[in-house]
């Protein structure tokens, strides 16, 4: 679903930290430090994991998993083509 490297390279290109993705996605800080410190794909309760790429995706983050069309080959971040603006 997500990696843990996905997580903190979305984080990044909003310019947020991991207390800003919590309050987003409605989770607690040491939920998010435990998903990033993940090794691989984030492991967790599915509605939390939920919540967080929901959260992404409302702030225009677009998560490419393996095999998705894209520019270059494998996993990744970039934001949508949108009006969405980051949180920089």
């Amino acid at each position: 679903m997500i990696t843990a490297g996905q997580m903190r390279a979305a984080r990044a290109l909003l310019g947020i930290d991991q207390k800003t993705l919590a309050e987003m996605s409605g989770v607690s800080v040491p939920t998010i430090q435990r998903m990033e410190a993940s090794k691989g794909n984030v492991r967790g309760v599915i509605d939390t994991l939920a919540k967080v790429v929901e959260a992404l995706d409302r702030a225009g983050i677009e998560l490419i998993g393996d095999n998705v069309p894209s520019v270059a080959i494998g996993r990744g971040v970039r934001l949508k083509e949108s009006d969405v603006k980051p949180f920089l």
